[in-house]
């Protein structure tokens, strides 16, 4: 049966998994300056994935009002172990690394527990004895090693000092560590290679948690000498094993537009392990190479093959649904859903979208295919100079584009702008004179646009912008991001407290599905 890569599509980079009892799969991925932390998702069959809430929900777990963009939360992973889900992680730009735990996936999750030694990246396995070894990425660049240690799984404190247990293939920044005991034998799998274009990666096994290590030659993933392949950047993997004994591989890749820029950021795909005659695991025969539409006799439920993939949000509940993040922090008196039923209420503050480490108010997902389209219906009229509320596609502080409604010099305005490396332009405008008004964010392989109507469905351009002001490769390369596209609403004051509050009906998305492979 065929499946479609990626199976979690948009920017939820550096997945890791575990199965709990007989078909119950739970995957957690990188969130980095995005609040709450730590996106959690559940599936029965590792090919339909359900986001059923976050990790990290609230500040005295994660505050993120100091980090920069592609700073935060880092590299999760998730473990199961005698009752209890762990998830460790690092916080680049606050508390280093730490775990927490849940008996239910859902949460509530406890506070932080911190661990003394390593950079980023931490893993957990807990062995036969319930010891419990913790894997962690140290050093810079080629100096880039894995260390280990045993810590008191309720406390965090170290049992043991760290040792140096792998140095990697040779190349840059070994890291993301995760490690296996299968069939008696200690299995090491790591990224190497950095996030770019010479990701991959490795496996090496021992009969010891601390080696030494013997490594496969070739690397299990990677795409390093494909620069064609429609699929760039894989690497940064999880093993999982199902009920009918088949392993497979999530890890993480991207999918650049015109083979040059990456608006969405790193997806997690999925793919099959075979293990060789020799007890070694591999992918692709060993070529390490995976596909968008990849085939696999041993898939658990149905295929996830369709042609585009759509959520509306009404906003009747009483709660937000789960997907949505906020930049940094929730100011919780800036968001409402109850004070017009049916309606999602923003009050902006002093922030926009270009302050610098801000918090503006935010509601956003990342954007998960290139051609789409991105709707709302806002009922806004700005009493004050500055007001302003609309859609944004967001990348960063530096890198994105709105459409919206704000006054200026006591004029009311629909406009479209764009924010390039830093420089904000206004790319056009209209007189507006109602309150109610229909916004919509489209995108294709080409250039993202910007409409408008004021009567359902009567769609005016006001603006368009090439995609590749909002990709990785224009915005420093993934030395400096690590995030993808993120579609909003929002509302700011710019540079003080908006006083009128703005109204959003519903939110509509429709993307098409590219099966290019």
């Amino acid at each position: 049966m065929k499946y479609l890569n990626p199976v979690i599509p948009g920017f939820y980079p550096d997945p890791s998994v575990v199965k709990v009892g007989e078909d119950d799969f739970y995957l957690v991925t990188s969130s980095f300056e995005y609040f709450p932390g730590i996106p959690i998702f559940h599936s029965k069959d590792l090919l339909h994935w359900e986001q059923i809430g976050s990790v990290l929900m609230r500040e005295n777990q994660i505050n993120l009002g100091g980090s920069r963009s592609s700073g935060g939360v880092f590299a999760p992973t998730i473990r199961y172990h005698d009752g209890l889900f762990y998830v460790i992680v690092t916080d680049v730009t606050g508390i280093g690394n730490f775990f927490v735990t849940a008996d239910d996936p859902t949460g509530p999750w406890s506070d932080p527990i911190s661990i003394p030694y390593g950079n980023i990246d931490p893993s957990l396995l807990f062995d036969d004895d319930g010891t419990a070894y913790v894997s962690i990425q140290n050093g810079e660049g080629k100096e880039s090693h894995i260390i280990q240690y045993e810590i008191d799984c309720k406390t965090g404190e170290a049992l043991t000092e760290p040792v140096v247990i792998f140095n990697g293939d040779g190349g840059q920044w070994t890291e993301a560590p995760h490690l296996y005991k299968i069939n008696g034998m200690y299995y090491l799998l790591c990224a190497c290679g950095g996030t770019g274009e010479d990701h991959r990666a490795i496996i090496a096994r021992s009969a010891n948690p601390y080696g030494p290590y013997e490594r496969l030659e070739s690397p299990i993933l990677t795409h390093n000498k494909l620069p064609e392949h429609p699929v760039q950047n894989i690497g940064h993997a999880d093993f999982v094993e199902d009920e009918n004994n088949q392993w497979w591989a999530v890890f993480l890749g991207t999918r650049p537009v015109q083979q040059m820029y990456t608006i969405l950021g790193r997806e997690t795909f999925l793919a099959p392990i075979r293990w060789t005659e020799d007890g070694w695991p591999v992918i692709d025969q060993n070529e390490g190479h995976v596909r968008v539409i990849m085939e696999s006799k041993h898939l658990l439920g149905t295929s996830n093959m369709r042609e585009r993939d759509e959520y509306y949000d009404d906003f009747n509940e009483d709660q937000l649904a789960t997907s949505w993040f906020h930049l940094r922090k929730k100011k919780d008196e800036s968001y409402s859903l109850n004070e017009r039923k049916g309606w999602l209420r923003l009050f902006g503050t002093a922030d926009h979208l270009h302050t610098k480490n801000g918090a503006p108010t935010l509601l956003c997902k990342p954007q998960q295919h290139v051609k789409m389209e991105f709707s709302s219906m806002l009922d806004f009229s700005p009493a004050h100079d500055g007001e302003e509320a609309g859609l944004v596609a967001r990348l960063h502080e530096d890198a994105h584009y709105e459409i919206g409604v704000k006054r200026i010099e006591g004029e009311t305005i629909v406009f479209a702008s764009v924010t390039i490396n830093g420089e904000t332009k206004e790319i056009g405008r209209k007189s507006f004179h109602s309150s109610n008004i229909f916004l919509r964010i489209r995108s294709d392989e080409e250039e993202y646009n910007l409409d408008y109507a004021v009567k359902e469905g009567e769609w005016k351009a006001l603006g368009a912008s090439p995609i590749k002001y909002l990709s990785k490769e224009e915005n420093g390369g993934y030395g400096k991001v690590f995030t993808g596209v993120c579609l909003g609403l929002y509302a700011t004051g710019n540079e003080k407290a908006s006083l009128t509050p703005a109204y959003f009906d519903w939110v509509n998305y429709t993307g098409m599905v590219l099966m290019d492979n």
